[in-house]
């Protein structure tokens, strides 16, 4: 696959400088890093973005995560590696990202679970790293960015 753009380049730096700053509020939320890289994992894989599936793995290794561990995120409600702190945010990663295949989104129960292991500011890092996710995942499936690139 080739990437569409030819000079990334041209891209604006304030939009580059605003997802700095949406970087910096997740990582101020407190959640755990290894739970944020497989949150962006899931989301990747469920959006078919190769390059953030990619980056994802890379990340989750960055934080300390295992191979067994992001290998298997794809199936985490029948794989034994998680905690049931992550199995609440891998449940409400999928539903807010899945609301473009008509899903019914974050339900209460999911929200509740969340709220169960998590505290509000991480539960905000977590819903802004969903929807950075899923703002990286259009554009790159738009442009063709190519697997085998990592970010940040």
């Amino acid at each position: 696959m080739e990437n569409r753009l030819k000079n990334k380049n041209t891209n604006n730096p304030d939009v580059w400088r605003a997802i700095q700053h949406l970087q910096k509020a997740i990582a101020a939320g407190g959640a755990d890093p290894r739970l944020l890289a497989l949150v962006h994992l899931r989301v990747s894989q469920i959006n078919s973005c190769s390059a953030c599936v990619y980056a994802g793995v890379a990340g989750g290794k960055r934080a300390g995560d295992t191979d067994e561990r992001l290998h298997s995120v794809a199936a985490w409600r029948e794989a034994p590696f998680y905690t049931d702190a992550e199995r609440a945010a891998l449940a409400l990663a999928e539903a807010a990202t899945r609301l473009q295949d008509g899903a019914e989104g974050v339900t209460d129960a999911i929200w509740e679970e969340a709220n169960a292991h998590f505290t509000e500011e991480e539960i905000g890092a977590i819903n802004l790293e969903i929807a950075l996710t899923n703002f990286f995942n259009r554009i790159n499936r738009t442009i063709k960015e190519p697997a085998g690139q990592t970010w940040g």
